[in-house]
């Protein structure tokens, strides 16, 4: 674990791999250091944003240190359920990447649960973890419009575009669930911790 300055106010926590991220992440959302006052996790790093006027980042790095998070723990922000329409144009091939074909895609899709570990890329986009079954390489060519809503795979991943955009994941199925939405509070559908679990529809 090594502990780097973050601005004014912040303190980030470089960890081995997104397993520990997402340990160590559960362990503070549910017992806080006294003065943090938010958590950001990404892939190897968790953010802890200070009030300096409660804590300093020394402090903080202390506390942080006494946790023992526990290995396979994961933090929990409520279910979500998005429905899904698997009629992708990367379903094929990622069929036969994974060995499983078209249906035992959508199978091991909607079969598990998925925890979104952390977000970025664009507002509201959720990179959620599961099991290894799904793990594929992105596109070796990245399209330059993936629709909005498309529901993809890439790596150890799966998300939902939250707007149109360039993308080279593998585009499995769509959603009519808005990922983000100013209308909304919080705006985003998907938060780290979020749990979610893939409907087919037909």
């Amino acid at each position: 674990m090594r502990f780097l300055p973050c601005g004014d106010s912040g303190l980030l926590v470089e960890v081995e791999d997104l397993a520990d991220v997402l340990a160590l992440y559960a362990e503070l959302v549910e017992d806080p250091p006294e003065g943090v006052v938010d958590l950001v996790p990404a892939a190897r790093t968790l953010m802890l944003r200070i009030d300096p006027t409660r804590a300093d980042p020394h402090g903080v790095a202390r506390a942080v240190r006494a946790v023992r998070p526990r290995r396979g723990h994961r933090p929990d922000a409520g279910l979500v359920e998005v429905p899904v329409t698997y009629d992708g144009e990367d379903l094929a091939e990622v069929g036969r990447l994974t060995g499983l074909g078209e249906r035992g895609v959508v199978e091991a899709h909607t079969s598990q649960e998925w925890t979104v570990a952390f977000c970025g890329f664009a507002p509201g986009f959720g990179y959620m973890v599961g099991d290894d079954r799904l793990t594929v390489p992105r596109r070796t060519v990245p399209r330059t419009r993936v629709p909005a809503r498309s529901v993809a795979l890439a790596g150890e991943f799966t998300g939902v575009y939250p707007r149109e955009s360039p993308g080279g994941w593998q585009l499995i199925g769509r959603s009519t669930l808005e990922p983000w939405d100013l209308e909304r509070d919080p705006p985003a559908l998907l938060v780290p911790g979020s749990r979610v679990r893939f409907v087919e529809v037909r």
